[in-house]
């Protein structure tokens, strides 16, 4: 029990220092955070990743649930999630708290204008960590091009391509096998 709250502890901390110094890309600190801990491996956490991407909910928060409960169960669940929430939240509450007096200065605008742009370089880094990892065929080549011409130039609803992406890769995978071709 003593060792189950050590770890618990470890998770709330772990993710709640994620949270301080990530704001809007906390995948690639997640993804270095528990291969570095030994929690997980690549392919359980590129699996986590995308669950959690088709979750309903911020896709970190969906991250640390998921982590928390595989190595904690319920309670870790819990202690990851409100770690990574946490700073956001405190940090959001005191940024309200000035911002309509500040929002104005040219300082404040610059200042959002690259967090805006350092977000952007995470979640491009977050994309080619994930391409690399994730297994290279034809069908999983089509299934992307084909999900991201939906989204961007047809303006699809991401979740019904998120479920038509998986229903696609669950029938080619179960037609190969059938086959008895690996995909």
């Amino acid at each position: 029990m003593k060792q189950k709250l050590k770890l618990c502890l470890q998770l709330f901390l772990t993710f709640m220092k994620i949270g301080v110094v990530t704001f809007g890309a906390m995948i690639p600190f997640i993804e270095e955070t528990v291969l570095r801990h030994g929690w997980m491996t690549t392919t359980e956490l590129v699996d986590f990743i995308a669950i959690s991407e088709s979750t309903p909910g911020p896709i970190a928060i969906c991250a640390a649930t998921f982590i928390g409960y595989q190595i904690g169960g319920v309670f870790g669940a819990f202690c990851a999630t409100f770690g990574v929430v946490l700073p956001s939240f405190v940090i959001i509450y005191i940024i309200s708290l000035f911002l309509r007096r500040f929002e104005q200065l040219e300082v404040i605008k610059y200042a959002f204008f690259g967090i805006r742009a350092g977000v952007l370089a995470l979640l491009v880094k977050a994309v080619v960590s994930m391409f690399r990892k994730c297994p290279k065929n034809i069908v999983a080549y089509l299934i992307m091009a084909a999900s991201f011409a939906a989204v961007a130039f047809f303006s699809a609803n991401v979740l019904i391509v998120i479920v038509s992406a998986a229903v696609i890769g669950i029938a080619a995978t179960l037609i190969a096998r059938k086959a008895g071709k690996k995909l």
